[in-house]
């Protein structure tokens, strides 16, 4: 089991990796502390395993991989990917057409779909971000639109070059 202790990263001026990974998981997280720490766990042991050799941002798209975020190559995944975290606040994301369509794909470009799951998810109070990641073409997760700035915050100090999902491209 691990020690952790959430009056360890209570305090916001603590600068340490350790401390800027906790918060962005509890923001990617909202409302569900349970994933976060499990994830923080897992996010811990990873490092722990590689010394200094993993990218701690890249751990972070490891371990919250379709459970909080996403990393997908291809238009289906990530449609699939996007509808599953959406699901996690019983919300569908419209995508103007059908996915199990055969054409519906041949129609839309990753950077489109994107597009639509940021307005869409919008309408109700999420944010979709998008990162750049050396393990896929497409990399995220979704956060309350109110964290915003906090998200922002973050990611520059975490040194993620975080991009709201209707700005790919």
């Amino acid at each position: 089991m691990h020690d952790f202790d959430d009056d360890d990263f209570a305090d916001e001026a603590d600068d340490s990796v350790e401390s800027q990974v906790w918060q962005l998981l509890a923001l990617i997280n909202p409302g569900d502390e349970d994933t976060a720490l499990r994830q923080f766990a897992a996010w811990r042991d990873v490092q722990a395993e590689s010394g200094d050799g993993a990218d701690p941002v890249e751990t972070v798209g490891e371990v919250i991989d379709w459970t909080s975020g996403f990393r997908a190559d291809d238009a289906p995944t990530l449609v699939q990917a996007l509808d599953e975290l959406a699901a996690r606040w019983n919300l569908a994301i419209d995508w103007d057409g059908d996915p199990d369509d055969e054409e519906f794909f041949d129609e839309r470009e990753p950077t489109d779909l994107l597009a639509t799951a940021c307005d869409r998810l919008l309408e109700h109070g999420y944010t979709t971000w998008i990162y750049e990641s050396p393990a896929a073409a497409h990399a995220g997760w979704i956060t309350l639109s109110r964290d915003a700035e906090p998200m922002r915050e973050i990611a520059t100090a975490l040194g993620i070059n975080l991009r709201l999902a209707s700005e790919a491209g």
